[in-house]
């Protein structure tokens, strides 16, 4: 497995796709500081899941995107690829190239891929870790990772070591089991605390149950009385609304009736109507015609007046036509204007060159008086510059003055101010002198009341602490009273007889005296022994005499009681303790081994001698080998604290329900005494506590009285205080004050000091200025009379320029005058014989409108006449049309009238109908009102109520159980009501009820079941986690001492190559635990004593981590390495070992290098060399070395 490509897009310094594929063996990255070449490492980083942006060397996640330069424009994303050869099967995905990519958004989104496809970050780290590359990224040695190697606590390099290991994933699979142990035992004490409650809550639900199965039989009366009624009220709203509707379809046919009327008035209305509408058109048509037809009678008068006056107009002779000068005679004058024209011309350039001349004069008199006015100006500006600088020294000097004057005003408010302030400052002073004499008396007084309060606290602490330890004492006198209670009324159910004695006692028979083991007292300890010697006798009865024993066989035989062990209080036997004391003297063994059963075994009534009898004879023995012993020195009967009993030729045993009896009894008489002692605690532990409480009460009281003393004497001196804070910052703000103005009158003092030299300098200014020679002012009145001279010469020639150009103006004018005269002439010729052929054509067009206008007229006049004729016969139609329509009008009025009082007959029958409706919709909504009811009360629908429970039905009441049912009855309303009354107060007797306990009974009881078998599943659960958690521990533990050893030796070693007879070695801080010991480094350079690391030369601290590194890296080898400039602080002979150690890890990984090291280089496989453009972007060129080689 090796690196095969890394593709690079947007990253830091990459802002351009570049790929770099890499060589296995040793691979070189080269170029200048800046270029870029610690980014490729960072990308490794970055790909394989680096999450932190300063391990990126950066200060966050965003600054790996390329921020863009001057020359080019910042990217949006950053993106980076890594193609793994995975031939060897090395990542335990079934691909022989895995491809790792990484995309980072500005807006703050990232995407992560294997192989294309959409991954979690976790996802990739896991795919790493199995090849010992994790979160630590040991592989990769970046800058500064060997001093953080150095600087590493113990605990952080045995991290070095777990990575390469491998055993981070186990670690993670420990850490989510034990978080899952974490939330599981929440979830395991919520379900126990769950199935608690349930079991409290199970007794009153099924109380609830038991009274909700009562409810719903009354309930079942409720709702057939209930039910019967509605229906009953349903039935007679049903009845009501059909009689409604029964009027309202007579009203309705009424109706229809009325509608056939009224649809005959309406439909001969409307033909009057039509009729009218239809004449209305003809009658407008004609009104229209008539209308036009006069307009056109008047329009045609009009024409053929104005044809006639228009023809008389042309008829006229026109004005006589213009008789100007001739054609011929304009011409002339147009030749004679042409001669003055070229005349003028040549008096033109003789001005001209006239006006040349007199210009030449001008200029140099100009000239010559320029000369003169720059000379005169650079005397008056010389004498200028002298007035102006007097002018600023005056002003300077007046500036310095009022200065002067206004610092000296100054300096004397300031003064003031400073007197003023430390006025001020002496008040407050002895202000806060009388207020801190007063808080000082006040605090001296009241130092009883302070040690009064603390003494209160403490006692009222006491108190608390006494009525809390009473409480603690009473709570465990109750849980120890109920505890030997509990006890007691257990055993004392245990001590109830199985047999037939139960049954003899509780017959009461005469001679019956009472259960053995109330007769018997047994030495503590020998109970199971003692019973053993009474031979089943324990559990039985003391009866007086035989007499007595053999009434109650007999009894018990005839009832079927069963087995009876009866002791006779009146028996007696042969004494046969003596033997057993003999056999207790030839054993000679110890009280706590053997005892007389007659010692042990005492009765407390008349039964003493009975039970003396019945184990005369016996000893009791300690176990099995005692009992040997006894037996063999003669002993009649032995019996063991086992239950076992040897009896000369009988022995037997391993039955300890008889030795359990009294062992029991002897329980519940130390149960009893014990509860009695814990009764009688618990009352002394409650007097306990009253007394307390009563104590801590009068604490409290003594305690609130003192603190509200004390609070007022604290207010006061708050009071104090904060008037003492107001005045120590008055008088702290008058210092300051006093301190800030006299450091200004400093000041003030400094700049009139300065002020004043500068005021007299200025003053020798100015008298040196006053005293200067008045040479200047001579030579300007000089130059001042020529400048006049020369300028009255340069007014004359400017006269004389001014003549010659008005005479060259004038005759040029006169020129202009003349130069279009010829030509305009020539037009106004040409347009005379215009304007003559013009008025020709003009008298011809005004014959021919003439004659038209007479044919207008003519053709006016005839239309005129046919018009009037049409125009009277409209009138007459239109006349008799107008007389029509008034008929109709009459007809149509009588028409609508008659619909008006059908009409009105209609409203009336509506009127008559919307009270039906209205009744009728009253009634429908009782009715309805009445079925919600059902539905709402009943959950039954009006059909099926009325079908099911009407009137109509006969009704049979349920009875109790054993009673014979009662005949069908008819309904009868007051019998129900009187039912549903009863039913209701039997309801209500009940209390309130759950209707839904039955239901909540049932599925509580079926969720206590659940939550039980979620219970065991929990604990099995958890029981597995655990046994996962001691899996794993097991597993890192063998991991790690694996490893830890494995780097301990390679380390020694490597620091031996590196350190030439030095010696160094890896101690663990804790190595009795493994799994949380840290790693130490010990390192002894040759010639040297120390071995701390902080000693240590800088070659020497990076050869050090170098040498801690590589035996990792050789104890536990990765497919590949990343270093950074690690060899950069080495002389020669250092890099010659480490180019050794280098080659070495070249056999089993792939290196990759940054360096600026030539040797470095010689050893590379392929060399990469990385350089920044002037648009700030790196570029990257490669080559292998091999082909170098072959070339």
């Amino acid at each position: 497995m090796h690196l095969k490509t890394l593709t690079l897009r947007g990253f830091k310094s990459f802002a351009t796709t570049t790929s770099l594929n890499f060589e296995p063996g040793i691979n070189c990255v080269v170029g200048p500081n800046g270029s870029g070449k610690s980014n490729v490492v960072d990308a490794l980083a970055w790909v394989m899941g680096e999450q932190g942006a300063k391990n990126l060397r950066g200060g966050h996640m965003a600054d790996v995107i390329f921020a863009g330069t001057a020359k080019r424009p910042a990217l949006g994303r950053a993106e980076v690829t890594l193609t793994i050869d995975n031939t060897d099967g090395a990542l335990p995905i079934e691909f022989s190239e895995v491809t790792i990519s990484r995309t980072l958004f500005r807006a703050g989104g990232s995407e992560y891929a294997i192989n294309g496809t959409a991954c979690r970050l976790l996802d990739i780290q896991e795919l790493l870790s199995d090849t010992g590359m994790g979160k630590e990224m040991h592989v990769i040695i970046g800058q500064g990772k060997l001093d953080e190697v150095l600087t590493a606590t113990p605990e952080d390099r045995r991290g070095f070591i777990e990575e390469a290991a491998g055993v981070l994933k186990h670690r993670r699979r420990k850490e989510k089991a034990l978080r899952k142990l974490e939330s599981m035992q929440s979830n395991l004490t919520r379900i126990e605390d769950l199935a608690g409650e349930l079991r409290r809550q199970l007794g009153p639900l099924a109380r609830q149950a038991a009274t909700a199965r009562r409810a719903q039989v009354i309930q079942a009366d409720v709702f057939d009385a209930r039910a019967r009624i509605l229906a009953d009220d349903l039935a007679q709203a049903q009845a009501r609304v059909q009689a409604q509707a029964v009027d309202e379809k007579k009203l309705q046919e009424t109706k229809a009736e009325l509608a056939e009327r009224l649809a005959t008035a309406v439909r001969e209305m409307g033909e009057l109507q039509e009729a009218a509408d239809a004449a209305n058109p003809q009658i407008a048509a004609l009104t229209e015609n008539w209308q036009r037809l006069g307009s056109l009678v008047e329009r045609f008068r009009g024409m053929a007046s104005l044809a006639t006056e228009r023809q008389r107009s042309l008829l006229q002779p026109g004005p006589a036509a213009h008789r100007g000068e001739s054609p011929e005679h304009i011409r002339e004058r147009a030749e004679q204007a042409r001669l003055e024209e070229e005349g003028l011309g040549k008096e033109v350039r003789d001005a001209e060159d006239a006006l040349r001349e007199v210009i030449a004069r001008r200029e140099r008199a100009e000239a010559h008086e320029r000369d003169i006015d720059q000379q005169l100006t650079t005397i008056n500006r010389s004498l200028a510059d002298r007035r102006e600088t007097a002018a600023r020294l005056s002003g300077k000097i007046a500036t310095a003055s009022s200065r002067i004057e206004s610092l000296t005003a100054e300096k004397e408010r300031v003064t003031a101010a400073v007197a003023e302030a430390e006025k001020r400052a002496d008040s407050a002073e002895k202000q806060v002198l009388e207020l801190e004499e007063q808080a000082v008396a006040h605090t001296d007084g009241d130092d009883t009341l302070s040690i009064a309060h603390e003494e209160a606290a403490r006692v009222q602490q006491a108190a608390k602490d006494a009525v809390e330890h009473a409480r603690q004492l009473l709570v465990d006198a109750q849980a120890s009273a109920v505890e030997w209670r509990a006890k007691a009324d257990t055993l004392e159910l245990s001590l109830a007889p199985e047999d037939a004695t139960a049954w003899l006692v509780a017959e009461h028979r005469s001679g019956v005296l009472g259960l053995v083991r109330d007769a018997v007292k047994i030495c503590a300890g020998w109970e199971a022994a003692a019973e053993a010697a009474l031979s089943g006798v324990a559990t039985g009865a003391v009866v007086h005499d035989a007499d007595a024993a053999v009434d109650a066989l007999r009894a018990a035989r005839e009832a079927g009681a069963g087995h009876l062990e009866l002791l006779i209080e009146s028996g007696g036997g042969v004494d046969r303790d003596e033997a057993a004391r003999n056999a207790l003297e030839k054993t000679r063994l110890e009280a706590d081994q053997a005892r007389l059963a007659t010692d042990v075994v005492e009765g407390t009534n008349a039964s003493a001698d009975a039970l003396r009898a019945l184990v005369n004879g016996t000893v009791l023995a300690v176990d099995l080998a005692a009992a040997k012993e006894l037996v063999d020195a003669g002993a009649p009967v032995v019996a063991t604290m086992a239950g076992d009993v040897i009896a000369g030729t009988r022995a037997w045993g391993g039955e300890v329900q008889a030795a359990a009896i009294l062992a029991r009894q002897a329980a519940y008489d130390d149960a009893r005494t014990q509860a009695d002692a814990a009764r009688e605690y618990v009352a002394q532990a409650e007097q306990a506590l009253a007394q307390a409480r009563a104590k801590a009460e009068e604490a409290d009281e003594d305690f609130t009285q003192i603190a509200a003393q004390l609070g007022a004497r604290d207010s006061h001196l708050a009071a104090v205080t904060a008037q003492l804070g107001v005045l120590r910052q008055s008088l702290s703000a008058a210092h300051q004050e006093v301190e800030r103005n006299e450091e200004r009158i400093r000041r003030i003092d400094e700049d009139l000091e300065r002020r004043s030299d500068e005021l007299a300098t200025l003053f020798e200014q100015q008298a040196r200025i006053e005293d200067a020679p008045e040479d200047l002012a001579q030579q300007a009145a000089e130059l001042a009379a020529q400048r006049q001279n020369a300028h009255k010469s340069t007014v004359a020639a400017r006269s004389d320029e001014t003549e010659a150009r008005l005479k060259l103006r004038t005759r040029e004018e006169r020129l202009r005058a003349f130069a279009g005269k010829a030509e305009a002439l020539e037009t106004q010729a040409r347009a005379v014989e215009a304007r003559i052929a013009q008025e020709e054509r003009a008298a011809a067009r005004r014959s021919e409108a003439a004659a038209i206008a007479e044919a207008v007229a003519r053709d006016a006049t005839a239309a005129l006449v046919v018009t009037q004729e049409y125009l009277a016969t409209v009138s007459a139609e239109r006349e008799d049309a107008e007389a029509q329509r008034s008929t109709r009008e009459a007809e149509l009025s009588a028409a609508r009238k008659r619909l008006e009082r059908l009409r009105q007959e209609e409203r009336d029958l509506d009127d008559r109908g919307h009270r039906h409706e209205l009744a009728l919709a009253e009634q429908r909504l009782k009715y309805e009102q009445l079925a919600a009811k059902a539905i709402d009360d009943l959950g039954m629908s009006a059909e099926t109520l009325i079908n099911e429970f009407g009137p109509h039905l006969m009704i049979t009441l349920p009875q109790p159980e054993g009673e014979e049912p009662q005949p069908p009855r008819p309904f009868v309303r007051e019998e129900q009501e009187r039912r549903l009354a009863k039913a209701e107060r039997d309801l209500a007797r009940l209390g309130k009820i759950n209707p839904l306990a039955l239901e909540e009974h049932a599925a509580l009881e079926e969720r206590q079941r659940y939550l039980s078998e979620q219970l065991q599943d929990l604990r099995r659960s958890r029981a597995d986690l655990l046994g996962i958690v001691a899996d794993i521990d097991q597993r890192v533990n063998e991991v790690m001492t694996s490893a830890l050893a494995d780097v301990a030796r390679e380390f020694e070693d490597t620091f031996q190559r590196l350190f030439p007879g030095g010696k160094g070695r890896l101690v663990l801080t804790d190595p009795d635990q493994v799994l949380t010991t840290g790693v130490d480094i010990e390192a002894r350079p040759p010639g040297k004593r120390i071995k701390r690391l902080s000693l240590l030369s800088g070659g020497e601290r990076s050869l050090t981590a170098v040498a801690f590194l590589v035996a990792i890296f050789k104890a536990r080898p990765s497919p590949f390495y990343v270093m950074d400039e690690v060899e950069a602080a080495l002389d020669d002979t250092n890099l010659s070992r480490l180019i050794g150690l280098f080659q070495e890890l070249q056999d089993n990984s792939q290196l990759l290098i940054i360096t600026h090291q030539k040797r470095t280089m010689e050893i590379a496989d392929a060399l990469y060399g990385v350089a920044m453009r002037e648009d700030g972007v790196t570029t990257v060129i490669s080559q292998r070395v091999k082909d170098l080689a072959s070339d």
